[in-house]
């Protein structure tokens, strides 16, 4: 089944494959920068041995196989070299999340009309898990900013709410996130008490109350908040009574509770926590119905969770070239750790696991419609797994290469402590097998 061959994206083939898809998706000549570098590449290998009748699983289009090509070459050379000092630092790379925006990737599956690519759930699934290989916390950063909220506002927004936020967001000149999670809420989500009331004699809501663990919630180190967010709020008497809101920064009232510091992973992404004291907010920035937005959450949830997966599937493979370059170089009573059983067992399996990962988040990509809602099962089965597989592959990575695993120099304890966020963030494992096991009792029989 898999082909013992490489495939190789050469640099006279790419360049004018990327341009098209720079014009076809963004109306922008800003891949210039990126391509002026492939000029000078050589063939860059592709470094899984599986080819041949998986490559196309993978790439489902020649407009992933480009796009794939050209975030490598922008990780190369823009994200890898930042990753370790910002980690260090617990800093954000703002100028560099903006430059995704250049890239037309902050708006990957929005319209074109409002400056988007259009592209699809595996297109999303590509760009994570590529960004995650060098830096899962800036590609953190790019979720919350690009499913959170971009996504959100293009699949559940009027035409006139679209040409209003999504344009700046879309450019990155506008950066922000997305409010569910409270002090007292977090995978009881229906439970939140920040709430929204109508003042009807001049059309406007008044928000109260605290969102807590917010990416994106503060840019500049928590003196003001993001530029942007989709906020749920409670706004009647049920339980699923929750309206979402698009809140924008310097509106009266909103500002930064305070910024986390001291996170075991995720470093170089800024949360906050953001308080609403009586915001005065407009009618039209109502997203959707009132009072039905528990619909368009749980959809969105969806995209998060398999954005989320893909995260993991990076984190994983570059644990596992790191063990594998670590085993070639060092050497131990005379041999390379390669001849070691230990060792051998260690990459081995890792490569199944992430290999099993991978084939599970890409079939559920390749089949997912943006605009559905019900996929839930495998949502939280691919982010079930693989947050799991990235910690286990990374923690075998920090075993095999002994010390000099457990310092920063050499990647791998980075990226156990950020696959950890996984575990959490975007629903608990424990919500997982909550909602896995009630989808699976009332579904049919497995065929």
């Amino acid at each position: 089944m898999f082909a013992n061959s490489t495939r190789y994206y050469s640099a006279r083939c790419v360049r004018p494959a990327v341009r098209r898809l720079a014009r076809k998706h963004t109306g922008r000549s800003a891949f210039s920068s990126s391509l002026s570098s492939l000029d000078d590449m050589d063939d860059v290998a592709v470094t899984s041995p599986m080819f041949s009748s998986m490559e196309e699983f993978f790439h489902p289009t020649e407009t992933h196989r480009d796009l794939r090509a050209m975030l490598r070459d922008f990780v190369k050379n823009e994200v890898e070299p930042q990753a370790l000092e910002y980690n260090r630092t617990e800093s954000f790379n703002l100028p560099l999340l903006r430059q995704l925006g250049d890239l037309g990737l902050l708006g990957l599956t929005v319209e074109e009309e409002y400056g988007g690519a259009a592209l699809d759930a595996a297109a999303v699934v590509l760009a994570h898990e590529e960004l995650s290989y060098s830096d899962p916390a800036f590609c953190l950063s790019y979720l919350a900013h690009s499913l959170l909220l971009v996504n959100n506002l293009s699949t559940n927004a009027t035409p006139e709410q679209k040409a209003r936020f999504l344009p700046k967001a879309v450019s990155g000149e506008h950066i922000g996130g997305m409010g569910m999670s409270e002090p007292s809420a977090g995978t009881d989500v229906l439970g939140m008490t920040t709430k929204a009331v109508l003042d009807s004699s001049n059309n406007t809501w008044q928000m109260t109350g605290q969102k807590m663990w917010i990416t994106n919630g503060t840019l500049d180190g928590g003196n003001t908040t993001g530029d942007l967010f989709l906020v749920y709020a409670r706004t009647g008497p049920e339980r699923s009574d929750i309206t979402s809101f698009v809140v924008e920064k310097d509106m009266p009232g909103f500002h930064v509770g305070q910024q986390i510091h001291d996170k075991l992973g995720m470093r170089a992404s800024p949360t906050a926590e953001l308080v609403f004291d009586n915001v005065p907010i407009p009618n039209e920035n109502v997203i959707g119905n009132v009072n039905g937005a528990t619909l368009c959450m749980m959809r969105n949830l969806e995209i998060e969770r398999l954005g989320l997966a893909a995260m993991a599937l990076g984190i994983a493979r570059r644990s596992i070239n790191v063990m594998k370059d670590y085993a070639n170089d060092r050497k131990a009573f005379g041999k390379t750790l390669w001849d070691f059983g230990q060792i051998q067992s260690a990459i081995s399996t890792s490569y199944a696991e992430y290999m099993a990962g991978r084939c599970y988040v890409y079939a559920l990509a390749n089949q997912l419609d943006l605009s559905s809602y019900g996929n839930g099962l495998d949502a939280d089965g691919t982010k079930l797994y693989c947050a799991q597989m990235a910690k286990t592959v990374a923690d075998r990575a920090i075993q095999a290469l002994g010390g000099y695993g457990y310092v920063g120099e050499y990647n791998v304890e980075r990226l156990w402590r950020d696959a950890k966020l996984l575990e959490i963030g975007g629903g608990t494992n424990e919500s997982h097998h909550k909602n896995m096991a009630r989808d699976l009792r009332r579904g049919p029989p497995l065929e």
